[in-house]
């Protein structure tokens, strides 16, 4: 999808005043002159002004006798295509899938259907999307579990976990 860097620019510019808004609330330390929303602050004020830089890019593109014809917001021909269009409904669907199930099911569980539906969307075989998707749901959670010590949920395995 092509957006029109105007419009972008104004996203910037309103993600960067709601966190200026937001740090304002942060506590004050006591004896100093700068607090913890000094750096948050700093860059939304940085990425307000690349929104500003953005909509003058933008609107300057669309003033142009080229690209004045050009829509805001252009689709891109994927959206046509059933297919890819499937693909990234599964994409979404496995990640709300993930965040809604992980605790419940646990990682290993999750993990083993979330890369076996994305295979299965990009049309890998299944014997070797399921080969594949276990053999690297077991080792991401070594990974993580065993040589990063991020505490990965076990759900329903929870009586089985080493």
């Amino acid at each position: 999808m092509k957006v029109n860097d105007a419009i972008w620019g104004a996203l910037f510019i309103l993600g960067a005043v709601i966190v200026i808004a937001h740090v304002q609330s942060f506590p004050r330390i006591p004896g100093q002159n700068v607090g913890p929303g000094l750096f948050p602050g700093t860059i939304a004020a940085g990425i307000g002004v690349c929104g500003v830089i953005l909509i003058g890019r933008g609107l300057r593109a669309r003033s142009s006798a080229a690209a004045g014809d050009r829509p805001w917001i252009a689709w891109p021909a994927w959206l046509r295509s059933p297919r890819h269009l499937g693909a990234f409904l599964v994409l979404v669907g496995v990640n709300v899938f993930y965040v809604l199930a992980v605790d419940r099911l646990g990682f290993l569980i999750t993990a083993f259907v979330y890369l076996a539906a994305l295979m299965a969307a990009l049309r890998v075989r299944i014997l070797a999307a399921l080969a594949i998707a276990l053999f690297a749901m077991l080792g991401i959670h070594y990974a993580f579990y065993k040589l990063l010590r991020v505490p990965l949920p076990w759900g329903l395995l929870t009586p089985f976990a080493w």
